[in-house]
């Protein structure tokens, strides 16, 4: 993904017919690793594909693969930490955004280690509307059990510690650059 820490980016989701689906405004660069990259959405204005807009209210540690079918997002909140999983395409980095492309289906990870799939009607819905190939549903599959085994065997980022180091890492990087050092 040719992108370095400390650099600013939006964040782009489509759908599997081009459409946008979903965008953020500004994405901080916290880490970035051979097969993924690390970033940080703190008081980001998201805008859905209808046009609302929301701003996030807490930090969120997102972790974008090259190489897995989803994308995780660890919101950091009073209460715990809140993962939500989205099944999408490996996400890449064009000089203008990380993007990637949702397949609907998504996973919600509760602080006391539960978890839910959730929009499988909408799913089902687009896999017949937008006429996802074969392939793309086999992965899907594929990827959507990888990323529950993840999560039962609490593999990073499904952890406290990994994503306590990350936010501390993103307090620190802002701190350095509040008092210019």
């Amino acid at each position: 993904m040719n992108l370095q820490i400390g650099d600013n980016v939006f964040v782009q989701s489509y759908k599997h017919n081009g459409s946008l689906h979903r965008t953020w405004s500004k994405a901080l660069v916290i880490d970035v690793r051979e097969d993924f990259t690390v970033v940080v959405t703190d008081h980001s204005w998201v805008v859905e594909a209808d046009g609302r807009r929301w701003l996030t209210k807490e930090p969120a540690i997102c972790f974008y693969y090259d190489n897995r079918w989803f994308n995780i997002i660890s919101m950091v909140r009073k209460a715990g930490i809140y993962y939500y999983c989205n099944i999408a395409s490996p996400s890449l980095y064009d000089g203008e955004a990380i993007k990637n492309i949702d397949y609907d289906l998504d996973v919600k990870v509760f602080p006391d280690e539960t978890y839910v799939v959730l929009d499988q009607n909408e799913y089902d819905y687009h896999k017949e509307k937008m006429n996802y190939p074969d392939s793309i549903k086999e992965i899907i599959d594929k990827e959507l059990k990888e990323l529950i085994g993840m999560i039962e065997r609490k593999e990073d980022p499904f952890n406290f510690t990994y994503i306590n180091n990350y936010i501390m890492k993103y307090f620190e990087m802002n701190y350095e650059k509040e008092n210019g050092i």
